[in-house]
C-alpha cells in the first residue's frame, strides 16, 4: 500500500470512528432536547439510506409521509433478508458506511447483533411496544409481526369443512389440496415442538406421504395460487396477504389453527451509519403511533400497543429470533427431509 493510499484509508477510518461516536451519543440520549436535535441534524444531513425487505408498494406508504414531514430523502434498497445480511457485513468489514437503517426479519438481525454491527438505541417509543418487540439489548426493535395463517379458496372449500386441528389434515379428503411455502421451516419446527419431536415429525411425514404437500416458492405466489384455486388450502401464508386479497374481491379467506406462529420483522441502525440523525429520526418514526397505524392499515400486526391490531382474539406464538438463528441449519434440513426437497 502506498503512503497516499494508507493516509486515505486512515482518514476514512477516522471519519467512521467519529460517526460512530456521534451516533452512540445521539442514540442513547434521553433528555428533552433529543427530538429537536435529531430534526435539526437530520435536515443538515438531508437523506438516509434504508435497506429493507418490505415490498415496494408498502415501503413507499411509510417513507413518503416521513419525507413530507421532515424534508428528508429516504433512499431505498430492497432485497431478500440474506442479501441484506451479507451486504451489511461486507460494508462493515470494509469500513464502507452506506446503510443508515436496516429492516429485515429478526433472525438475520440477531446475527448482525452477534457480529457487533448494530448500535444500541434508546427511543422514547420503545416503552409502548409489546414486550417481545423491544429486547433488553436495544440493538434492534421489532416493528411488526408476520403472522402465519392458513388460507383457503372459498369456491373450493366450505367454511364448515375447514380443519380445526392439524390432525384433521390427515383426512383423505385433503389429498392433493394442500400447499406450503418452500422456506417455512420455522413454522414447521414450531408445530413439531408443540406436538413433541417424535409425534410432530411423524405427523408431517404421514401428511406428506398420505395427502401430499404442494411446495411453492414465495408467500405472494402461494396466496395467489389459493385465490386462483390451484392450491385449495395453504398452510403457511402471511395473514395480512390473505386479508388483502379477500378485500380486493378474490375468493380467498384465512383462518388459524392455534396457536398462530409469528416471526418478528426487525429494524436496526448500524454503528457506522453515515447519517446518524436522520437514521434515529426514522427509527423513532417507524415505531411511533404514526407509522405503526400505517402498518396496521396495510394489514400488518404492528407492535405498538397504542395501535389497534388488525386481528384479535387469536392466540399467538412469537418465535424467539435467537433460538431460530441457533437452530436454523437443523430446522431447514429436517424441513427438506420431510418434504423430500432436492436442489
Amino acid at each position: 500500500m502506498t503512503f497516499a493510499a494508507a493516509s486515505l484509508a486512515a482518514f476514512a477510518c477516522n471519519i467512521c470512528n467519529a460517526q460512530a461516536q456521534t451516533l452512540q451519543t445521539l442514540a442513547t440520549a434521553t433528555d428533552e432536547g433529543r427530538q429537536q436535535r435529531l430534526v435539526e441534524g437530520a435536515k443538515k444531513e438531508g437523506s438516509l439510506t434504508l435497506y429493507t425487505t418490505t415490498p415496494a408498494e408498502y415501503v413507499s406508504l411509510l417513507t413518503e409521509p416521513f419525507e413530507k414531514k421532515y424534508g428528508i430523502k429516504v433512499n431505498i434498497w430492497r432485497a431478500r433478508s440474506e442479501l441484506i445480511l451479507q451486504r451489511v457485513l461486507n460494508e462493515t468489514r470494509a469500513n464502507k458506511a452506506v446503510s443508515d437503517v436496516i429492516d429485515s426479519i429478526a433472525p438475520p438481525m440477531e446475527a448482525l447483533r452477534r457480529e457487533n454491527v448494530l448500535q444500541e438505541v434508546i427511543s422514547p417509543y420503545q416503552k409502548d411496544l409489546i414486550p417481545t418487540a423491544a429486547p433488553k439489548h436495544h440493538q434492534w426493535v421489532s416493528t411488526l409481526q408476520y403472522v402465519f395463517a392458513q388460507a383457503y379458496n372459498t369456491n373450493k372449500i366450505k367454511k364448515e369443512d375447514l380443519p380445526r386441528t392439524y390432525q384433521d389434515l390427515l383426512d383423505p379428503k385433503w389429498k392433493g389440496k394442500l400447499g406450503i411455502e418452500g422456506s417455512d421451516h420455522e413454522w414447521m419446527s414450531s408445530v413439531i415442538a408443540d406436538m413433541g419431536e417424535t409425534a410432530g415429525v411423524k405427523f408431517f411425514k404421514d401428511l406428506t406421504a398420505g395427502n401430499g404437500l404442494s411446495v411453492r416458492a414465495g408467500h405472494p405466489l402461494l396466496t395467489n395460487l389459493v385465490a386462483s384455486g390451484e392450491v385449495p388450502l395453504a398452510l403457511t401464508v402471511y395473514q395480512y396477504s390473505a386479508a388483502q386479497a379477500k378485500a380486493k374481491g378474490a375468493p380467498i379467506d384465512w383462518f388459524v389453527i392455534e396457536p398462530a406462529v409469528t416471526i418478528a420483522d426487525a429494524m436496526a441502525i448500524p454503528k457506522n451509519a453515515p447519517h446518524p440523525n436522520a437514521a434515529l429520526l426514522f427509527y423513532d418514526y417507524m415505531i411511533s403511533p404514526e407509522a405503526q397505524a400505517i402498518l396496521a392499515k396495510i394489514g400488518y400486526y404492528a407492535t405498538n400497543r397504542k395501535v389497534e391490531p388488525p386481528i384479535k382474539n387469536i392466540k399467538l406464538k412469537v418465535l424467539d429470533p435467537g433460538t431460530l438463528l441457533d437452530n436454523e441449519e437443523k430446522s431447514f434440513k429436517r424441513f427438506e427431509s420431510i418434504l423430500q426437497l432436492t436442489h
